[in-house]
């Protein structure tokens, strides 16, 4: 490929770094510590690319104009892929990958890893997974008496909506959905994806997820709001 060329793709992927991270879109992708490696590693592929360029400039310039070949314009169409990624950059994941992925919620915890939940804050906002693992694995001792407040997006298990959120350990690649049920009354207007915060009780109600057969708990619901979609979906 040209020098040229090989700034050109490394000047796109390198203002794409950065432009994602300037957006927020890498939350995307992976988890937000990553923003501190992929910033530098924009900027030193913007500077590769800019030395690239003049580099390609000034042979360019040596060059005899008679004798030279040229590159075969295939080459460009490298750039393809790479202005696609751009332009068309994918959401973060949502209802469609986790109905077809078994629940992160699997492997037995210690339940000394549960503190106390405050008396003083009510609701008390609890990530999915915290719920999760408190209802199963500590059986709701340290959720009773207490009302919860969850957020997380809608997905349906047949005709049964469920409170889902996407669990990263290190990006996108490694995403698995945490997926708690709904016990009472709903609304009828539960769409999938739809963002929603959910404030509500434990209840010992239990199900079984349909990919992995791992337990799914359920909450007792008293509430359920719509609300915008959040910067980070992942937790």
């Amino acid at each position: 490929m040209r020098r040229d060329a090989q700034a050109v793709i490394l000047l796109l992927v390198g203002g794409g770094m950065l432009r994602l991270a300037w957006t927020g879109d890498y939350l995307n992708y992976v988890k937000p510590y990553a923003f501190w490696l992929i910033v530098p590693a924009g900027i030193i592929l913007v500077l590769v690319a800019a030395i690239t360029g003049v580099n390609a400039w000034l042979a360019r310039r040596e060059a005899d104009d008679g004798h030279g070949h040229g590159e075969p314009k295939v080459a460009w169409l490298l750039l393809a892929p790479v202005v696609g990624m751009l332009l068309v950059a994918p959401d973060a994941l949502g209802s469609y990958e986790a109905e077809r992925t078994g629940t992160v919620v699997g492997a037995e915890e210690d339940r000394s890893s549960y503190p106390e939940l405050p008396d003083d804050v009510d609701p008390v906002p609890l990530t999915l997974l915290d719920y999760a693992a408190r209802a199963i694995f500590d059986e709701g001792q340290t959720l009773e008496g207490h009302n919860i407040q969850l957020r997380g997006f809608i997905l349906y298990e047949g005709d049964e909506p469920q409170l889902a959120r996407m669990v990263v350990s290190c990006c996108a690649a490694d995403a698995r959905p945490v997926k708690i049920g709904f016990d009472g009354d709903l609304p009828a207007d539960l769409e999938p994806d739809q963002w929603v915060e959910v404030v509500g009780t434990y209840t010992d109600r239990q199900g079984r997820d349909e990919i992995n057969g791992e337990l799914v708990p359920y909450i007792a619901v008293e509430s359920i709001t719509p609300i915008p979609t959040p910067e980070n979906e992942y937790q």
